[in-house]
């Protein structure tokens, strides 16, 4: 008798097998129990008949208390009634692990409850499924520029400046110098591509903000890419292939958690199918100010300019060129004007806002450690960055992806915080 995993069942229909499950919760009468159950695979029920496994069996499985684990013995059965499509015929019960007073029952929560109780959430359907897509889309990121030729160069997770010109940093102590959190890997992975033409980086970043958005993270994986040899339109046609790409991955690999979340898959598909716009600072600006939005040429979007833009559009849309005022001083001028440099970033529909930032980097020496002093930034912290426009710069562009921003857009979730699997440390350290 072979030992399988919910997510195999359909190909064991009619055998007799094991199962290794903890019982998220159960329903019954007095000749029939119906266990709900997981394995990390999938969720199932098991159904014990009384007339079939005798008295001993169906009152251990009507004693039996909610997180308790077990090893099952049954035989599976298709049943078009139930949503995962097969069921567990139970014959045998074998009590592994007790559970007593387990804290999430099948109510309704808090969210400040299941954040102190994280390190229980994780088992329930909700973080399964989300956790489940955000693992898909992790190996999708790797596989999309091993494909595509990028070489990964992952970043120091500590650094002794701010790339984005920002104070919003972690401080540390590095042995009685001041460190920081880094906040992106970008200007690393510039250094990177005169090495290797294309490079990325993956791994965690931190932001000092007090935000209570649900757009936004203390800590999160982002994604850097950069190009060299390549100007931003261009760029741009990359991170379409690239979130198309994620897409379709999600929607290959997990057609059952989307179901779980009740995500509409064809509307993940149209946006595959879609063609993403390309429209200026200027004119989306213009568009906002017909449609009532109180917001003046030079200023930054918020979330709900960004999600009359997505949702206008209906699909996801770039936004470019942006006035240089509320961009990074790395970004490179537009050839016919000053105020604005060579950007776009990628708008998701739906409310999600800003999924990915970029630009095309300026190589001009001078301008660079003029912008840098316009920020009051510490030239001999730059003087590495400064290298790169004296020997044998070349045109590149870059963008980075927020991993846990795209896991939410994809999953269809209303908060980020469903997209991470715990704060850094327990208690009500929230992420």
């Amino acid at each position: 008798m072979e030992t399988i995993r919910i997510a195999d069942a359909q190909h064991h229909v009619g055998e007799k097998v094991r199962l290794n499950v903890w019982l998220r919760n159960k329903r019954g009468s007095g000749k029939m129990q119906f266990l709900q159950l997981r394995d990390g695979s999938a969720f199932m029920q098991g159904v014990v008949a009384k007339e079939e496994v005798g008295e001993e069996i169906f009152a251990t499985a009507k004693g039996l208390k909610q997180e308790t684990s077990m090893i099952l013995t049954g035989t599976i059965r298709a049943d078009d009634r139930s949503k995962f499509g097969y069921e567990l015929d139970v014959q045998d019960i074998e009590i592994i692990g007790e559970s007593e007073s387990y804290p999430i029952t099948p109510k309704e929560h808090g969210t400040d409850f299941l954040f102190d109780n994280r390190h229980l959430y994780v088992r329930h359907v909700k973080p399964f499924a989300v956790l489940k897509i955000r693992d898909t889309i992790t190996r999708a990121i790797m596989d999309f520029f091993h494909q595509d030729g990028f070489t990964r160069l992952d970043s120091p997770v500590l650094t002794g400046s701010a790339p984005e010109g920002t104070t919003e940093l972690f401080e540390t102590d590095y042995f009685g110098t001041p460190a920081f959190l880094a906040q992106t890997g970008q200007l690393y992975a510039e250094a990177g591509i005169f090495g290797f033409g294309k490079v990325y980086d993956f791994g965690p970043v931190f932001r000092a903000e007090k935000s209570k958005t649900r757009r936004h993270l203390t800590e999160f994986w982002m994604i850097d890419a950069e190009m060299a040899w390549m100007h931003q339109d261009e760029s741009l046609d990359v991170q379409e292939r690239f979130i198309k790409f994620l897409l379709a991955a999600v929607l290959k690999e997990n057609s059952y958690e989307l179901d779980l979340l009740e995500r509409d898959k064809d509307l993940l598909q149209s946006y595959i199918d879609a063609d993403f716009p390309r429209v200026s600072y200027d004119d989306a600006v213009k568009l906002l100010q017909e449609n009532d939005f109180k917001i003046k040429w030079g200023e930054d979007f918020g979330s709900p300019e960004e999600t009359f833009l997505a949702n206008h559009f209906a699909k996801p849309v770039f936004i470019t060129n942006y006035p240089k005022g509320v961009k990074a001083f790395y970004m490179k001028r537009a050839e016919d004007r000053d105020d604005v440099v060579v950007s776009a970033d990628l708008l998701a529909p739906e409310g999600y806002g800003e999924i990915i930032g970029g630009s095309e980097r300026d190589i001009d020496f001078d301008y660079l450690q003029a912008r840098l002093e316009q920020e009051g930034l510490d030239l001999e912290e730059y003087e590495w960055y400064l290298d790169l426009r004296k020997f044998g710069s070349v045109p590149h562009s870059g963008f980075g992806l927020g991993l846990e921003r795209m896991v939410t857009f994809v999953s269809g979730e209303s908060h980020i915080r469903e997209a991470i699997p715990f704060p850094r440390t327990l208690g009500r350290l929230r992420p």
